[in-house]
């Protein structure tokens, strides 16, 4: 049982939430003194016009702006490296980033790579970062990777077909304006895919060996939130009310990983969406009930509470019964989300177990996992999610 006493740090930034909270940036990027801004986003968020308010914003403070867009799915080294050229050439002094995880992901990079002169390969890993990044602002367009508000930045390396988990106060970003009606663009499978992320990060920052009662609480309001949500948002896309109960359940959840940190669920994760290219979100429904299996005994309790945030009635069961209700529950909800596939169903190989699990070993998310796993563990997990 952790003590009361135990010191604990709590890193946000600013952020404000709610309609039109978006149009705050020119306003912000003023304040922070930009002169000139690099944009970051990707080719879906300016194809359906959400940077245009954003651009309106900045040209009403008389701020003038470079775009970059070039990012995938997954953002790239090479995409990062490129960014900061960008950044650099064009004399900018700050960022805004527009989009969802992966934009704002490799604006964090591009933050770092810029103000440090140095490879992204070099910060890799937990407080690997000496100088921060230029201002950062912060516009997320899907309720699910909270990268707006958390220590984290995920970047592919295409060369070792990897996830590198760079986790540093620096690129925790200055202002997150966090608009839910940026999320009404967002398709079926998206709200899915982002629903289970946060779900993920929830559960993980609730049972992390370096969790607190300040990231408690944030956890267990987003399970509440997605919990209850989740499918219902997916089946009323264009219902504001639930998309903000979402975004809201989103940024609870980053909250709360980006200071308790996350676990084995995303350690696996990172490794399979470097090794195929996969949307995280979609991994981490992969895999988030074999790992609940696997942790399920080292935070019985936590599970417990986890249970119970979900709305489920589990007063009059033993820890055995609970386990099966809670695994039943998630499996259920993958099955009303259709993301009830197994491994091979996106390309895994029993050949490719052992490559995997090494990966998943050297991740930094495995710290704070609340059961240490041992490579044969990871490679038992992988197989029954095969």
């Amino acid at each position: 049982m952790k003590s009361l006493l135990e010191l604990r740090k709590f890193v946000a930034p600013e952020f404000i939430f709610g309609s039109g909270a978006r149009l705050l940036v020119g306003r912000y990027a003023k304040n922070f003194g930009a002169r000139k801004v690099l944009i970051v986003t990707d080719p879906h968020v300016l194809a359906v016009g959400l940077i245009d308010p954003v651009l309106t914003a900045l040209k009403n403070e008389g701020i003038s702006f470079e775009i970059y867009s070039n990012i995938k799915t997954n953002p790239t080294a090479s995409q990062v490296m490129e960014g900061s050229r960008v950044y650099l050439n064009e004399n900018c002094n700050f960022i805004v980033a527009v989009g969802g995880g992966s934009p704002m992901d490799c604006a964090k990079a591009i933050g770092i790579v810029s103000s440090n002169k140095k490879g992204i390969h070099e910060f890799e890993g937990v407080d690997k970062v000496p100088i921060p990044s230029p201002p950062l602002i912060c516009i997320p367009t899907t309720a699910g990777s909270a990268a707006d508000v958390s220590q984290f930045a995920i970047i592919t390396d295409e060369r070792r077909k990897l996830k590198m988990a760079i986790v540093s106060k620096t690129v925790v970003p200055d202002v997150a304006l966090i608009d839910p009606e940026t999320t009404l663009t967002m398709d079926k499978s998206l709200t899915i895919a982002t629903g289970f992320d946060v779900l993920s990060h929830a559960f993980e920052a609730y049972v992390s060996n370096a969790s607190s009662p300040i990231t408690d609480l944030h956890a267990l309001e987003a399970i509440s939130l997605a919990g209850s949500n989740l499918i219902p948002t997916s089946n009323d896309l264009n219902n504001i009310d639930l998309r903000s109960k979402m975004m809201l359940s989103s940024l609870n959840a980053g909250l709360a990983f980006s200071n308790a940190s996350l676990g084995l669920i995303h350690a696996m994760a990172h490794s399979l969406g470097g090794f195929l290219d996969l949307p995280h979100g979609e991994c981490n429904a992969l895999l988030l009930d074999h790992v609940i299996e696997f942790n399920f005994e080292a935070e019985v309790k936590k599970y417990k509470d986890i249970s119970t945030a979900l709305g489920l009635n589990i007063d009059e069961l033993d820890d055995k019964a609970v386990k099966k209700v809670l695994i039943n529950k998630i499996r259920d909800l993958k099955v009303e989300s259709d993301v009830n596939k197994p491994l091979k169903d996106v390309g895994v190989s029993m050949g490719d177990i052992p490559q995997l699990a090494h990966k998943t070993m050297n991740d930094a998310c495995i710290i704070t996992n609340p059961r240490r796993p041992t490579i044969k563990d990871v490679e038992e997990i992988f197989k029954n999610a095969l």
